[in-house]
């Protein structure tokens, strides 16, 4: 896994979203694992094709935003594209706008989904503030899904978490 130091400056989204926990997310049971429900109703509905003003037409977003503490607590998932406009987004869909901040960018080594994420996600907990290059912000972590990812055997993607006060 390489890990950058990346700004972003604000971008806003378009999708779905539930409400979790990293501890529902590891279960068995499918009927509580919210983000693999919210990805495929995303996917299998062609929620993705039906939004407008797309920035990057088939780059996915998925991100951890509304955090209640940290990496422990309850937060925000949410799956859905960039757009360059929130005018005329059908009611089906919610929106969401993301601060500009600074953060640790991690690119992974081409692997299969859903084991390279969640290794990558293992290895981000694992790391402290220093490995990272500063305290999380807890604002809104994402990963994003491009023309990489494409092959679910050989995907790749990034991973970006916010850092405050980098160092």
């Amino acid at each position: 896994m390489q890990k950058a130091s990346a700004e972003r400056a604000e971008f806003k989204l378009v999708g779905i979203s539930t409400r979790t926990n990293n501890a529902q997310i590891f279960e068995s049971d499918p009927s509580t694992n919210k983000i693999a429900a919210t990805v495929q109703r995303y996917f299998h509905n062609g929620l993705a094709e039906r939004i407008t003003n797309k920035k990057n037409p088939g780059t996915t977003f998925c991100v951890y935003t509304q955090y209640e503490s940290d990496v422990n607590g309850d937060y925000t998932y949410f799956i859905g594209e960039e757009v360059t406009s929130f005018d005329g987004i059908d009611t089906e869909f919610e929106t969401l706008t993301i601060p500009a901040q600074h953060y640790a960018k991690f690119t992974n080594q081409s692997g299969p989904m859903p084991q390279v994420c969640i290794d990558m996600w293992q290895n981000i907990w694992k790391m402290s503030p220093s490995d990272l290059g500063g305290e999380r912000t807890y604002i809104a972590d994402f990963e994003i899904y491009d023309e990489r990812s494409l092959d679910h055997n050989n995907t790749e993607l990034d991973i970006y978490i916010g850092i405050a006060n980098p160092l």
